[in-house]
């Protein structure tokens, strides 16, 4: 396999968010991503699948491969779900 050459991922990273604008959209999106690697982390810590989590909270695979992806917006009732799928708590905050 042929290895890439480029600049690092936090060297683009941080010229791109030299730009007002993306730095903002960055910041607007913060929330859900944060969300979305609290999942995708506690799924793999527990060694589950997309479809074992999907099962255990009785909804498709393809709705928790869409949310992991950025691609849905859940209800709070569908992130109570996964919380307790996950055997964890959903705690929300405004800071």
């Amino acid at each position: 396999m042929e290895q890439r050459t480029g600049a690092p991922w936090e060297e683009v990273r941080a010229e791109l968010l030299k730009d007002p604008e993306t730095a903002q959209a960055v910041k607007d999106l913060e929330p859900e991503y944060e969300i979305i690697k609290e999942i995708i982390e506690a799924r793999i810590k527990q060694g589950l699948t997309q479809e074992d989590l999907a099962k255990s909270i009785g909804t498709r695979q393809s709705n928790i491969s869409r949310l992991e992806a950025g691609e849905a917006n859940p209800s709070l009732r569908f992130l109570k779900k996964l919380a307790t799928g996950l055997g964890k708590e959903l705690h929300i905050s405004f800071r």
